[in-house]
């Protein structure tokens, strides 16, 4: 076995990778750029290669510089994570030729396999079936939009090398065509070093269903079921499960034996995920294989019990697998929820920034549930504009899927993520949705019940109950704290009442707090009552309660006259009033958002990479401004009305803050 490995990436799959080679007894080498100096990676190895500045096309993708970090350290064997050189047939020789194994496929299979048009030929000669599209390269958008006529809207315009969401549009006519041709083959460019671009037919209504193999240099092939990866969003998954809750047995047979007759074609040794769409009756249809690990690996480790990083070392070593198919079943339910780097509340544009608070829950395994969390952050460190806005993967496992999707909603409640926006809400709202509680989801899930976007949760009667008197009762450990204050003046005793008013979600709810040494029953005017215990004291930012006996948990924080209170994709402002108090608060004006109308303000922090417009030029509803480069992603910003460009404040180059001022109309 290896001694020492080097891990060529960064975050996440960096540690993650770290801690199955620990458990070897493997010696790890990590590299950084200088945006990660001082990454949880670099922390975790045994030693540290700098290769570079941080822009990924001069550092983690520059093949001589990862060559040089190996000769530098002796390391024998490279992992190669996600993204970045996974998929590079390149690197592969680049490293065969130096003798230094790669814990992936051989060469050929990632050209056969790796390279999305040529894996689809292969696919259909071996009578595989496949969705109708163009295979051959595309010369510019022009020629992009005679395809995409021929092949009849809604088209997928594809990188051919791309991975992760990256250089992916939908295209539903033929200025979406010509615009999406441009982006993907830039973020191809720039995530890949390859603008290669491809297009299909876009089933709508899919499903996308996932088959995990793994493959030994000794003949041996097998799959290790599937994983249901249709919540995405901008062709990026979000949340992950295996099982999936569509398939059934027969079609999880055809689907991993046909995953595996692929995988011998190509002579694919390590593991590979084949992706399929599946529609509504079962019928399943080859997109691509990804000869590398998966993002989403986690949900079918806990669901097998197999380790794939160590099994993909093994491979690598020369090992057999020590299993055969027979031996692979399927043990209960695993969910993965993605966190991103990325603000629900506008439309889920990337957010950088210090992470200023970072506690995940508590890892734990028990034979009635696990919690996992894969990251590659810490509390205090930097969240960049450079890289995939993903800073953690949550994971749950269960018996059954119900009890596996209620272990996620309270791991969900108790992570704690301060300084950027985040993804936490949204997972949690998606946990709760009767659809995916249901798991009747497609692809379009996102798109069709979130078609404004996101815009919090609004609480449903009982729960908002419970949340109002949680709030009550812990307004009052705050008020009796408050008498208790030391220094005051004789004669100046504050006593503390027994109603209030809560002000919660647009609602003014009236209740009566009786108090005890245990903890207070808070009754509201229709008589209905709720028992709240806690221990719960002022400037925790994670109160956990129970309400009638059943677990509450509420990040908590403090605002002016009143708390901030976060539960199950909620973010309200709860005031909880003196009956005075609250009757005056009734004659306050409302405070009204400055109007932004006649301004194109940067949506994100990111870079400018096109001002499609003049000053002076009129524009109408939809027209594309200009483009944002951030974590690798380029945005469009089209024109929200018709109007005349009056200034224009911003130069492509131009590196931008959240709400600058790009241009402004007439």
């Amino acid at each position: 076995m290896f001694k020492k490995i080097l891990i060529a990436n960064r975050g996440e799959i960096a540690c993650r990778v770290i801690k199955t080679a620990r458990k070897m007894g493997i010696k790890t080498v990590a590299v950084y750029s200088d945006a990660d100096r001082n990454a949880l990676h670099v922390r975790m190895a045994d030693e540290a290669v700098h290769i570079g500045p941080p822009p990924a096309n001069q550092s983690y993708i520059v093949i001589d510089k990862i060559m040089d970090a190996i000769r530098q350290t002796g390391a024998e064997a490279v992992h190669p994570g996600y993204g970045f050189l996974s998929e590079n047939m390149k690197f592969a020789e680049a490293l065969e030729k130096e003798g230094v194994v790669f814990v992936g496929p051989p060469s050929p299979a990632i050209e056969a396999m790796g390279d999305k048009i040529t894996s689809k030929k292969i696919a259909m000669e071996a009578g595989v079936s496949t969705v109708p599209g163009y295979m051959g390269l595309i010369a510019d958008a022009d020629e992009a939009v005679k395809i995409s006529r021929q092949i009849g809207y809604p088209v997928m315009i594809k990188a051919s090398a791309g991975g992760g969401g990256k250089g992916m549009r939908i295209a539903w006519s033929d200025e979406e065509a010509r615009d999406g041709f441009q982006s993907s083959k830039n973020e191809a460019a720039s995530s890949f070093g390859d603008d290669r671009i491809f297009i299909e037919k876009f089933v709508t209504q899919p499903r996308h269903i996932e088959i995990q193999v793994l493959a030994d240099k000794h003949g041996n092939c097998v799959y290790l079921h599937e994983r249901e990866c249709s919540i995405q969003r901008r062709n990026q998954k979000v949340i992950e499960e295996a099982p999936s809750p569509f398939l059934d047995e027969a079609t999880r047979k055809a689907m991993g034996e046909q995953a595996c007759a692929l995988a011998k074609a190509v002579g694919y040794t390590s593991a590979g995920t084949v992706e399929f769409i599946v529609d509504g009756n079962r019928n399943f249809y080859f997109l691509e294989m990804n000869t590398r690990l998966q993002v989403e690996h986690p949900v079918t480790e806990l669901i097998t019990g197999v380790d794939l990083v160590e099994q993909m070392i093994r491979v690598a070593g020369g090992e057999p697998l020590p299993f055969a198919q027979s031996d692979l079943k399927i043990n209960g339910w695993a969910i993965e929820s993605r966190l991103y780097a990325e603000d629900p509340y506008r439309n889920f544009l990337p957010s950088i920034g210090r992470l200023t608070r970072y506690r995940p829950p508590v890892e734990a395994a028990t034979a009635t549930g696990v919690v996992r969390n894969d990251t590659g952050v810490y509390e205090g460190g930097e969240i960049s504009m450079y890289y995939d806005p993903m800073i953690a993967k949550l994971c749950t496992w269960a018996p059954t899927r119900g009890e596996a999707i209620e272990g996620m909603r309270n791991a969900l409640d108790t992570f704690e993520v301060e300084g950027i926006g985040h993804n936490l809400p949204f997972c949690s709202a998606v946990m709760d949705h009767p659809r995916f509680v249901e798991g009747a989801m497609t692809t379009a899930f996102i798109a069709e019940e979130f078609p404004e976007g996101f815009n919090g949760v609004r609480l449903s009667e009982g729960r908002l109950r419970k949340v109002a008197a949680c709030a009550a009762a812990m307004n009052r450990v705050a008020e009796i704290r408050r008498t208790r204050i030391s220094g005051r003046l004789g004669n100046h005793e504050r006593h503390v009442g027994d109603d209030w008013v809560v002000a919660i979600q647009g609602e003014e709810i009236t209740v009566r707090v009786a108090a005890d040494r245990d903890g207070a029953t808070v009754h509201f005017a229709d008589g209905a009552a709720h028992r709240v215990t806690s221990d719960w004291t002022p400037g925790q930012s994670l109160a956990r309660l129970e309400v009638d006996g059943e677990p509450v948990v509420l990040k908590v924080d403090k605002i002016p006259a009143g708390q901030r209170i976060r539960t199950r994709g909620a973010d309200l402002k709860v005031y909880v009033r003196t009956p005075r108090q609250a009757e005056l608060a009734r004659l306050m004006p409302e405070k009204l958002p400055p109007d932004t109308s006649r301004f194109l303000l940067c949506p994100m922090p990111g870079l400018v990479v096109k001002i499609s417009v003049e000053e002076g030029q009129e524009v109408q509803e939809g027209q594309a401004l200009a483009t944002v480069e951030a974590m690798k992603m380029e945005n469009i910003l089209r024109a929200e009305r018709k109007g005349v460009v009056k200034k224009i404040n911003a130069s492509a180059g131009a590196s931008l803050k959240v709400d600058d001022v790009i241009m402004e109309f007439e």
